[in-house]
């Protein structure tokens, strides 16, 4: 079974939207936000949040999601939030072997030389497609086992 939401969020990135904005703005129309404010929203979180390549875009794209489905605005009622938050983090960094753009890439983005030669050798276009694929697929999975 393809996940056609995966899908779309990978060739949205493709199209030169950030990871965060793909992932995003194809899973938040069902959850009450508009594309739009989507892609504003998660624009600042591509790269590991501009580009300083701490946690991938695709990840936090993913987590805003389970935000607008799960989150609360009492602090109180947390719990659904985490649990779902913890998994998706849990189960991107099992798949993917960190949840840091600067490993997932090899390059830190941030360093005009190494974002020079992640540019030149492909990255953008071999690695950040999956992750995109991959965290938009956990979320999907997760907001349906939790319903």
């Amino acid at each position: 079974m393809t996940n056609q939401k995966a899908i779309k969020a990978q060739t949205r990135f493709e199209k030169d939207f950030s990871c965060s904005q793909s992932v995003l703005s194809i899973l938040a129309p069902e959850l009450g936000l508009d594309e739009e404010s989507a892609l504003k929203i998660a624009s600042a979180f591509g790269g590991g949040m501009m580009r300083r390549g701490e946690v991938c875009g695709a990840v936090t794209g993913a987590l805003m999601a389970l935000g607008l489905k799960y989150g609360s605005s009492n602090p109180d009622e947390e719990n659904a939030v985490r649990e779902a938050s913890q998994k998706l983090m849990q189960d991107f960094e099992e798949k993917n072997g960190s949840l840091l753009c600067r490993e997932l890439l090899g390059y830190h983005l941030i360093v005009p030389e190494e974002l020079t030669a992640a540019k030149e050798s492909g990255v953008f276009k071999k690695v950040c497609p999956l992750m995109v694929h991959h965290a938009t697929t956990l979320a999907e999975e997760i907001m349906k086992d939790k319903g």
